[in-house]
This record gives structure tokens, sequence and C-alpha cells, in this order.
């Protein structure tokens, strides 16, 4: 995703020109931003992007409020996270391929791995996930599977999974199994392919 698909997935909200005054209020005065990032829900809305599948337009809306930053993308993106309500958290966390800050955001990542809030787990696995070392990764992706987190979303998924996933899968798979449990299907399939590809 680029910040001008999400522009042009944006045109037809209820009000663009808050956004579009929004935008240029936060390059030219960037504390802006922290009034600004919250008030998108309800200037642009809260629903799915037709032209930006996996976006809302409120989630798309705040990480463009973070591109327009001229400068600290990081600072802001951190304050923005640990003082947002959960939809301003997720809005963070999808936004961070999108800016300039290395890998400065992964402490965030964790933050949103440790929750048992499924669509903040889902949005830190994004592309940005790429940052975490291939210890956490794999934890993450675990916490998909126990929580239920469909695995398509996860950025990278069949590039990363490695022998130690598939490990962790089968121990997993057969504590279920003992239990009279089944892992999720898209976790089994997983498992099948990595066992094909190591063997």
């Amino acid at each position: 995703m680029t910040p001008d698909r999400l522009r042009a997935a944006l045109e037809g909200v209820p009000d663009p020109d808050w956004l579009a005054a929004a935008l240029r209020r936060v390059a030219a005065e960037p504390a802006t931003i922290a009034r600004f990032f919250p008030a998108a829900g309800r200037h642009c809305g809260r629903g799915d992007l037709a032209g930006a599948p996996g976006w809302t337009a409120d989630e798309a809306a705040r990480a463009l409020l973070l591109t327009a930053l001229p400068a600290d993308h990081a600072t802001h993106a951190e304050a923005l996270y640990r003082h947002g309500d959960a939809a301003e958290k997720r809005a963070v966390l999808k936004a961070l391929p999108l800016l300039p800050v290395g890998a400065a955001g992964v402490p965030l990542l964790h933050d949103a791995i440790r929750t048992n809030d499924t669509r903040l787990v889902a949005a830190a696995l994004g592309p940005y996930a790429r940052h975490l070392d291939p210890a956490s990764w794999r934890q993450a992706v675990l916490k998909c599977v126990f929580a239920g987190v469909p695995l398509a979303g996860v950025a990278d998924l069949d590039r990363r999974a490695d022998g130690e996933l598939a490990a962790m899968l089968a121990a997993l798979a057969a504590e279920r199994h003992a239990a009279g449990r089944e892992l999720p299907a898209d976790a089994t399939d997983l498992l099948d392919r990595l066992t094909i590809r190591e063997a």
C-alpha cells in the first residue's frame, strides 16, 4: 500500500475538505496531529475502503496524517499509539511501513502482539513485521494461531516460515490433538507446506 493509493481510495469520504485541511496543517504545524488524529473517524468515516482492501477510511486518513509530518515520524507515531484507542493504535501499526522510521517502531509491534485484541495482533503482522527478529516473529505467528487470527494476513508468511516454526506448530498440534482439539485449518495447511519443504 502507498500513500497515493490511500489518498485515491479516500476520494469519496464524507468530509474531504476536512482531510485536505488537516493534512496541510499537520505538514505546517506537526503538533496539530494530536488533535486531528483522533477526529479522523468522525470526519472520514470508519467503513471499509473498496480501493484499499484491508483498510478502513479512518485508518487510511490517519496513515496519511502521519505521512504528512515533515519530521520526527517515529516520535509522533509512538505518542499517538501510546495515547490512542484501539482504532488509533491499529492505524499507527498499519502506517509504519509507509513512514521513514527504520526499526524504531518495533516496540509498538511487541506491545500489540502482547495484547488480546486480535485486530491489533493482525495489524502488527503486516509488512512492517519484517523488522521483527526471527524468534519474535515465530512467537507472533503462534499467537495468531492461539488467538484465531487468520494467517492469510501475516505478511511474508511463506518466505519467513522455517523449520523452527514447523517444530513449534507440530508441538502445538500434538498438544491440541491430545486434548481432542485441532489446529485451525490455515495453521494445518502451513504445517503441511513446511513439512514438505523441510523434508
